[in-house]
This record gives C-alpha cells, sequence and structure tokens, in this order.
C-alpha cells in the first residue's frame, strides 16, 4: 500500500459513504478466508461532488460454501426465469473473463447482496445476484491514485 490508499472499514450500524452502484467487479479471489472483489470504481460523494476510485472490497472470515450467485437467462423484467445457480468458488472458475456490474448493493447482518448485469464477451447482459456472507469485517481498500 502507499501513501495514497486508503482503508475504510465498513460499520454496520453507520451509513456507508461509499457506492459501488455502477461499478464493474473485474476479478474475484478467495485467499486465507478472505474473498476480494476487484472493482474498477468505488464512488464517494463529498461536499457536493462525486469522486470514483479503483480499489478492492475486502470480505473477512468469509465463507464460500454460503456464498452463491444467481445468473439470469436474461435481464429482469424480460422474459420467465430460466438460469441457473453455482457457488461462487463454482462461479469463479467457470466466469474467469466476465464482469459482473452492480446496480444495487444491500448491507444485512453478516450478508452482502448485489445484483446487477453479468457481462461475457460478445453476448448480452443478463441480469445477476451476488450473495457474499462473511462473519468478519467488510473493508474497502480504495487507492486514491486513481482519481
Amino acid at each position: 500500500m502507499n501513501e495514497n490508499d486508503k482503508n475504510f472499514k465498513f460499520d454496520k450500524n453507520k451509513n456507508l459513504t461509499y457506492s459501488l452502484h455502477d461499478s464493474r467487479v473485474k476479478e474475484i479471489k478467495f485467499h486465507n478466508k478472505t474473498l476480494t472483489l476487484k472493482v474498477d470504481s468505488i464512488f464517494e460523494y463529498v461536499d457536493g461532488e462525486t469522486h470514483s476510485y479503483q480499489g478492492k472490497i475486502c470480505f473477512k472470515d468469509c465463507d464460500l460454501d454460503l456464498c452463491d450467485i444467481l445468473i439470469f437467462n436474461k435481464t429482469l423484467g424480460k422474459g420467465y426465469f430460466n438460469g441457473k445457480a453455482f457457488y461462487l468458488e463454482e462461479f469463479m472458475e467457470k466466469y474467469k473473463n466476465a464482469e459482473f456490474e452492480i446496480i444495487t448493493e444491500g448491507y444485512y447482518g453478516n450478508s452482502t447482496t448485489y445484483m446487477g448485469w453479468l457481462w461475457e464477451e460478445g453476448k448480452e447482459p443478463v441480469s445477476a445476484i451476488l450473495y457474499i456472507w462473511n462473519s468478519g469485517e467488510m473493508e474497502y481498500l480504495i487507492n486514491k491514485e486513481n482519481t
């Protein structure tokens, strides 16, 4: 980490000062019970201005057996559900080159839910819902150089 990086620990009892709306998850990794999502944008609204940074969201004490993703066959509202459900570990193997664009985010106790679009090269985006369960801290690692 360099002097321009900033760590922010998510406090479940306060409003989150950062937003992931319209962020794209570029990479998902799991190591030492920590799930890390590398995103192209973390948004911060300060003094009437929106700032955007690259960074990572880390979920400590994550249990991959309790994390999964639903992938729809179309975008929501267009047709019936005819999709797939994957454990997150299986998704990480099968969809290495896909990007997940976060449209809405929800935080409930030890559960995090991201709803959005799954993008694969050469295909129309489809709706997807990512569920993450962790018993430890959630931390934003923000690179302030990328403003």
